[in-house]
């Protein structure tokens, strides 16, 4: 029997399909300065035709020299440090989908066995279904963001179903009341998302500048049947310090007691997750807490894998995460999708397991440790410098090893200069280093109004953050302490109170900074 023959618009179809791989293929490019050309006068549309690979890359390249240098950005906390076998072992993970885990099923046993890892490291209660599931409950989210807005999500239908039970309401009455959550100030933009996207309302306490931390007494004033849960801060992005989450911990128990509660911690543990866990003399932060329900980090940060990789652990399944999870029967075995989105690359499994491996718990022991050390010196070289007889900043940041490795300071107001931290990180970018300023404010979620983000400081005021990497070397801080003091001596010698100054170095009152990490 002969084959059927196709129809003609099939062989059209086909034929153009064939065409245009062909044309992908070929040499019959327009060339690298007609492509530039086009992206100048045309840059956002599309070229009407492709271009080669070297062309292209070029072009990219071209954009990419003119950003700072990331290992000079102190500002951000991603990590930047990829060794050669590390790229390659990303670059296997970008054509596995890690949603697709009957097509990928050894790749998703790593991402599990990343999951227990984890949940090891931070002491989580062996789960009565794990034997079922062979996980503990968590996931592998695009960074802590997807993870604290699961988290959220998790205690907010949990707080439903206690909330309608405690005062016989029905499903679409409880729909009703709208919960919150206790947090700090200090919190990260995250938590902005889940007040603006998931209907959680919130109750702000302001640290003062003496500890950047939530104080636990506060918490009693600030809860009520309809909070979820508080929010503890494993290290805030500003000045690094950990929120005392055993006493938290206490006063929590000591409400739901009273009250009949049943509030839990969440510990947003962006940027202290892969840095607590190895220092000595912490107190029990995590699920050795009985109140601690979830913990979320950034795998990307202090956890070194690739920008774009977070983390969620659960205490247990039942009426916690067993609230976001989407479950499938797979290969005769049950399985929970608790991500937001579904298809993703697998890099950030792929480099976070290099990353365990390569690394091992004394690893990242050392890892905490060097990076500390070297705040400490970076601290200990700003504190020393001073301004006519007084010292030139206030700092801001802990300074024992509880607490990350961070620096924060703040320009001394007693030496009246004409300046602000702002200014300073203009002058700073001239030694090409990137160093964060912040006026010490936050836009209401809600509301857009400009408040304190802490209880003794003004809206005015700024400091500025260094945040310590694996990518620092001793040259790298004596060059930085050195810039320092240049772009000091630059900035004393212009009267930023004059009107005839005219510099870019002037600070920009329209500056939109965000309180992302």
């Amino acid at each position: 029997m002969k084959p059927p023959k196709q129809s003609k618009k099939l062989d059209k179809r086909t034929d153009s399909i064939a065409k245009s791989t062909h044309f992908i293929d070929s040499n019959n490019f327009i060339n690298q300065e007609l492509l530039s050309e086009h992206l100048a006068q045309r840059p956002n549309e599309i070229p009407d035709y492709g271009s080669g690979p070297k062309a292209v890359r070029k072009i990219i390249h071209n954009h990419h020299l003119l950003d700072f240098n990331p290992e000079l950005n102190t500002a951000s906390y991603v990590n930047v440090m990829f060794e050669e076998e590390e790229e390659e072992v990303a670059l296997m993970g970008l054509k596995v989908n890690l949603a697709d885990q009957t097509v990928y099923p050894e790749s998703y046993k790593i991402h599990d066995r990343l999951v227990n890892m984890i949940a090891h490291l931070w002491n989580c209660p062996e789960p009565k279904d794990l034997q079922a599931y062979g996980v503990y409950p968590g996931a592998c989210t695009v960074g802590s963001t997807e993870a604290c807005l699961l988290a959220g999500l998790a205690l907010k239908f949990r707080w439903r179903n206690w909330f309608a039970k405690r005062h016989q309401l029905d499903k679409n009455e409880v729909l009703k009341e709208q919960p919150n959550i206790v947090i700090s100030t200090c919190y990260q933009a995250a938590w902005e998302k889940l007040f603006k996207y998931m209907d959680v309302g919130y109750r702000f306490i302001q640290p003062s500048s003496k500890t950047f931390t939530m104080d636990p007494a506060k918490i009693y004033e600030a809860v009520d049947e309809h909070t979820i849960g508080v929010v503890a801060i494993m290290g805030n992005h500003y000045a690094g310090q950990y929120d005392p989450i055993w006493e938290i911990n206490e006063v929590v128990e000591d409400i739901n007691q009273k009250k009949g509660y049943q509030i839990g911690i969440h510990v947003d543990a962006a940027s202290g997750g892969f840095i607590a866990p190895f220092q000595k003399a912490l107190p029990p932060w995590d699920f050795r807490l009985k109140n601690v329900l979830s913990i979320s980090a950034s795998g990307h940060k202090y956890g070194v894998s690739c920008c774009g990789t977070g983390w969620v652990i659960w205490r247990e399944r039942k009426n916690l995460s067993e609230h976001v999870a989407v479950s499938m029967t797979y290969l005769g075995g049950k399985i929970d999708s608790y991500t937001l989105n579904f298809s993703r690359p697998a890099s950030g499994v792929y480099v976070q397991y290099y990353k365990f491996l390569r690394y091992g718990i004394e690893g990242y022991r050392a890892y905490t440790h060097i990076t500390m050390s070297y705040a400490k010196e970076i601290q200990a070289g700003l504190a020393a410098m001073t301004y006519k007889g007084k010292p030139r900043f206030i700092m801001l940041n802990q300074h024992d090893n509880n607490c990350l490795p961070v620096v924060a300071a703040m320009l001394n107001p007693a030496c009246r200069l004409s300046y602000n931290c702002i200014d300073l990180q203009h002058a700073l970018s001239q030694h090409h280093w990137y160093v964060a300023g912040y006026e010490m404010v936050f836009n209401d979620p809600l509301t857009g109004k400009k408040t304190p983000l802490l209880s003794d400081q003004s809206l005015s005021t700024s400091m500025f953050r260094i945040v310590v990497k694996n990518n620092i070397s001793a040259t790298m801080v004596q060059h930085l302490l050195d810039s320092f003091k240049k772009a000091l001596e630059l900035l004393d010698s212009i009267d930023f109170n004059s009107n005839n100054v005219h510099t870019h170095l002037l600070r920009h009152k329209d500056q939109i900074v965000t309180n992302h990490c």
